[in-house]
């Protein structure tokens, strides 16, 4: 046999048992399960939140409506929904009941454009803030993060006199808090923690 045959014939033997290897050996193992991945938290509704309330085929009955003060919406056919407190699939569920009164199978669609959360879930920033206003509040939010979405303080704003009004185990506790150190010193250490409920007050300073 010639030499250049003899190898294909061994290259072909080499590879022959290799694929027989692989195949008895059955495929390799899959990747770890997800399985105990922690539930994820449900969103719900608050004062204050916009919704966008879509009923499927019926586009004269869907709407975009803002949550009153009450937790309540209203909608063409269904008046005084209570919205505040459930997820927008559980409200979704109920305006389905109560549009079967007139439509028959139902499907509707509810989608929060606008956020701001249960009062017990918002961060409050009063006095000398650019933009004064409720927050939603999130996972490992810092006074950092609320300072970015209020846009920082006023020229008149005394940061360091900063107070932050927080309820814990019934009663009402109140820390100090730098934000001038932190925000024009750049002191990362007076970045604090804040917690659902927080109430961030930013006093004017004395001239």
């Amino acid at each position: 046999m010639e030499p250049a045959r003899a190898a294909t014939v061994a290259g072909s033997l080499i590879v022959a048992a290799i694929l027989s290897l692989v195949v008895g050996c059955g495929a390799p193992p899959s990747a770890p399960s997800t399985v105990d991945d922690p539930e994820i938290e449900q969103y719900v509704i608050g004062p204050g939140d916009t919704l966008n309330v879509q009923v499927w085929n019926n586009p004269e009955l869907s709407i975009s409506v803002p949550v009153r003060p009450d937790g309540q919406i209203s909608t063409p056919l269904v008046e005084d929904v209570q919205a505040s407190g459930v997820t927008p699939t559980e409200l979704a569920r109920v305006m389905e009941d109560e549009l079967s009164l007139y439509l028959r199978d139902p499907v509707v669609t509810v989608i929060v454009t606008g956020f701001a959360g249960p009062y017990d879930r918002q961060v409050r920033v009063i006095g000398q803030a650019t933009e004064p206003r409720a927050l939603q509040y999130r996972e490992d939010m810092s006074v950092m993060d609320v300072m970015i979405e209020v846009g920082g303080m006023t020229d008149v704003a005394a940061g360091n006199r900063t107070v932050l009004v927080r309820h814990e185990d019934g009663e009402r506790n109140q820390y100090r808090v730098r934000l001038h150190d932190l925000i024009n010193r750049g002191e990362i250490e007076a970045n604090i923690d804040i917690k659902p409920g927080d109430v961030l007050i930013i006093p004017e300073r004395f001239f």
